[in-house]
């Protein structure tokens, strides 16, 4: 099996049977992201400890394949990291998406590294970012919403 279709099944996978695409009971955080370009939206929940470590992590909302995905991998990745190491693994994804990232930040990525690709794929970089920007608005941090 080639990388491609390896990170292709990743994705299919996070979609088809993601792991906390649900309603969370009395998150810390929560905030809704809407891609207005395709309709994509997600409500973003969060859990985060006295010592600002995310706890939990689900999402509910609809949207393409890679938008659904994407929210998922950054879950997946982002719970037991604290803020500080959720905005920088965010950085790298966001560096990622644009073609400049390096092979060892490519690897803190785990999973979410399925969806380099879509940097050759303008159209859907948006669906990729949303979860992301949405975690980064979240907790403080002003977005480019036209990354």
């Amino acid at each position: 099996m080639d990388t491609k279709e390896l990170y292709r099944e990743i994705l299919n996978e996070h979609n088809i049977n993601p792991s906390h695409k649900e309603n969370m009971e009395n998150p810390t955080f929560c905030l809704e992201g809407v891609n207005p370009s395709c309709g994509d939206q997600i409500t973003l929940q969060m859990k985060m400890d006295e010592n600002e470590k995310i706890t939990d992590i689900s999402f509910i909302g609809s949207g393409c394949a890679i938008s659904q995905a994407s929210a998922d991998m950054m879950a997946d990745l982002l719970i037991g990291k604290t803020k500080k190491e959720a905005l920088a693994l965010a950085d790298i994804f966001d560096r990622m998406i644009k073609g400049s990232v390096s092979p060892e930040e490519l690897e803190s990525l785990d999973e979410a590294a399925a969806l380099q690709d879509i940097a050759h794929m303008p159209s859907r970089v948006k669906c990729a970012m949303l979860g992301w920007r949405t975690m980064k608005q979240m907790l403080g941090v002003e977005t480019n919403s036209n990354l």
